[in-house]
C-alpha cells in the first residue's frame, strides 16, 4: 500500500486500460523473425515470473494465424483459431513496417498491438484507455513530478522533498528550470492530496 504522495486512488468512472489486457505486439514478432511465411512461434505472458497466458502464432505471408485457449468467469476452456491480416506500409526512408489489421468484425484498423480477451483486437474495439487517461489532477501531477525527479537524479516521491541537489555536469540553468517546474507540480500534488483527505474526512 502506498502512502500520501505515491500510487493512485481508485476512480469509479474509469475505463479498463491497456495494462489490464494481454498485448500481442507485431514489433516483437517481426524482430524475432516470426512473420516469415511458414514459421511458428509461441507468445507468452507472465506476472511476477509466473506464466499467465500463451498463444501460438503461425505466419502465412500476408497474415498470421492465432491459436489459443481462454476461460471466462470460471467457465469451460474455449479454443480460438483465426487469421489476422498484416499490412506492410512503406516507411519514409525506405523499407516497410508491418501492422496488424484488427480482426474484429467491422473494424479493419491498422494496429501495432492487439489486446486479448476472447478475441485479440485493437484498443478501440476493446474500449481501452491508456493509464494516463484515468488519472485525476493529483495523480497526473505526481506522475509528472516523478519524471522530473528522475531527470534530476532524485528518488521518486513528492514527500521526499526537493533538497537533493544537482546532477554532476547538469547545467545550472537547466537545474534551476527543472527545479522550479518540479516545485509547482509538488505544490499541486500536495494541495490535491489534502483536498481529497478533507473531502473523505480522513485525518493525518
Amino acid at each position: 500500500m502506498g502512502g500520501i504522495g505515491s500510487g493512485t486512488w481508485t476512480r469509479w468512472d474509469t475505463r479498463p486500460t491497456v495494462e489490464d489486457m494481454k498485448p500481442l505486439r507485431i514489433g516483437a514478432l517481426a524482430k524475432g523473425g516470426w512473420l516469415h511465411s511458414g514459421t511458428s512461434s509461441s507468445y507468452r505472458w507472465s506476472i511476477d515470473g509466473r506464466p499467465n497466458g500463451e498463444i501460438h502464432v503461425t505466419a502465412g505471408g500476408d497474415h498470421i494465424r492465432l491459436n489459443y485457449r481462454h476461460q471466462s468467469w470460471g467457465g469451460d476452456w474455449v479454443t480460438e483459431a483465426y487469421p489476422v491480416g498484416i499490412a506492410y506500409v512503406p516507411c519514409h526512408f525506405g523499407g516497410s513496417r508491418p501492422w496488424f489489421i484488427c480482426p474484429a468484425v467491422g473494424c479493419g484498423r491498422k494496429a501495432g498491438t492487439l489486446y486479448g480477451g476472447r478475441i485479440f483486437a485493437c484498443r478501440t474495439c476493446h474500449g481501452l484507455a491508456y493509464p494516463s487517461e484515468n488519472e485525476g489532477r493529483r495523480d497526473r501531477a505526481i506522475r509528472k513530478a516523478d519524471k522530473l525527479r528522475e531527470r534530476l537524479g532524485w528518488p521518486r516521491g513528492v514527500i521526499e522533498g526537493s533538497g537533493w541537489g544537482k546532477r554532476p555536469y547538469m547545467r545550472q540553468a537547466t537545474y534551476e528550470a527543472l527545479t522550479a517546474r518540479y516545485e509547482e507540480l509538488e505544490s499541486e500534488a500536495l494541495v490535491e492530496t489534502m483536498a481529497w483527505l478533507v473531502a473523505h474526512r480522513i485525518q493525518v
